[in-house]
């Protein structure tokens, strides 16, 4: 159920999620909390940035497209996300706990599976657990608007769908949701020179101690580790029916370690890379993005390289030797080492347990497909 201004939320019960969504964004509190995030200096995170502070010498988390992470605020100090142009950054807190989860939502169709994995990470599900929320990212690609009595809203593009099932979700939900922030759709927009609508933040941060939450964008030094791999795992989970209509796995809060679950790849995919890497830049935004406009600067380039990633290594079992996750430790100089694969018999016991947990989930999804 949500909760706004602690108050619960009068949900409408003719198109739930689509007219509270509308409710919800002209609800004087969010747009007052709105305004506030608006006004806060977007952060550039960059661990090679020479005038570090607080931000750069803290353990971070970063989190690429269709993931998500849980994290204790003891272990990490900071959690973010970017490059959401129509996707929607999701931040949950445990008002008791303190413990933080953050997913880079990009479909309606992992909204359910997705926030159920959060939610597994971050509550007792007997306990009636109340939990902060910010949600951050998509705009008005397409304006919505009202047909017929009012009650129905037509909508076409691809953020107004998405955050009005993570607010049909939420309201259907047990937990008690208490909503924060919505700078999301009308509230995230602004226009460029040529009068294209733009995202106003893409991305975001979290100080896992206070619970704060603000704009951010990162560069190639944070985004990581294993970027190229936990990339293409994107494009290859759509094909992949272990992780149909759910978020990857990525970040392990029991052991502070990176595990980057197993994800196959098709030759149909590698097929489909060495035909992309073919086309010009503009013909490669045109298809590869939803928001062609709002991309960034390196979003072709980017594509490239996990194209070439794909075409230099057509079988995924390279990647994932033995069928293993991929798995990372820290450094002592904020970094990131990997865990040879064919060695987890060296790691803690809690990732061992993972780790056949993950094989015998998969094994047992197989046969029933």
């Amino acid at each position: 159920m949500i909760f706004v201004g602690g108050v619960p939320f009068e949900r409408n019960s003719i198109c739930q999620g689509s007219c509270d969504l509308v409710a919800l964004m002209e609800h004087p509190a969010l747009v007052s909390a709105s305004l506030s995030f608006k006004a806060i200096p977007e952060k550039k995170f960059s661990t090679s940035d020479a005038s570090s502070d607080e931000f750069t010498n803290g353990k971070h988390v970063y989190l690429f497209q269709r993931e998500y992470a849980t994290v204790d605020p003891g272990l990490v100090d900071l959690i973010g996300t970017d490059e959401a142009t129509t996707c929607v950054g999701v931040v949950f807190r445990n008002r008791e706990n303190g413990m933080i989860s953050v997913a880079h939502l990009d479909s309606p169709k992992i909204v359910d599976l997705g926030l159920s994995q959060m939610l597994s990470r971050l509550v007792d599900c007997k306990h009636d657990s109340e939990i902060d929320v910010h949600l951050i990212g998509g705009f008005e690609d397409t304006p919505y608007k009202h047909t017929g009595s009012g009650s129905n809203l037509e909508h076409d593009g691809h953020s107004f769908p998405l955050c009005a099932k993570i607010i049909e979700a939420l309201g259907k939900s047990v937990v008690k949701f208490h909503i924060q922030t919505l700078f999301v759709l009308s509230h995230n927009t602004k226009t460029d020179a040529a009068g294209n609508a733009l995202p106003m933040f893409s991305g975001l941060l979290v100080e896992t101690k206070t619970g704060t939450v603000i704009p951010a964008t990162f560069d190639g030094t944070t985004r990581c580790p294993d970027e190229l791999v936990r990339r293409i795992r994107i494009s290859a989970s759509f094909e992949d029916s272990r992780w149909r209509n759910k978020l990857l796995e990525t970040y392990d809060s029991r052991t502070d370690q990176f595990i980057i679950a197993p994800c196959s790849w098709s030759k149909r995919l590698v097929d489909m890379a060495s035909l992309l890497q073919q086309f010009p830049d503009a013909e490669v935004l045109r298809i590869c993005s939803t928001s062609p406009s709002a991309e960034a600067p390196d979003f072709v380039e980017t594509h490239r390289r996990l194209w070439n990633y794909l075409i230099q290594h057509p079988n995924w079992t390279e990647t994932f030797r033995m069928g293993e996750p991929r798995v990372f430790t820290r450094t002592g100089y904020g970094g990131w080492i990997m865990v040879e694969q064919g060695s987890l018999f060296q790691l803690p016991q809690q990732l061992k347990s993972f780790c056949s947990q993950r094989t015998s989930m998969d094994v047992g999804e197989e046969g029933r497909e």
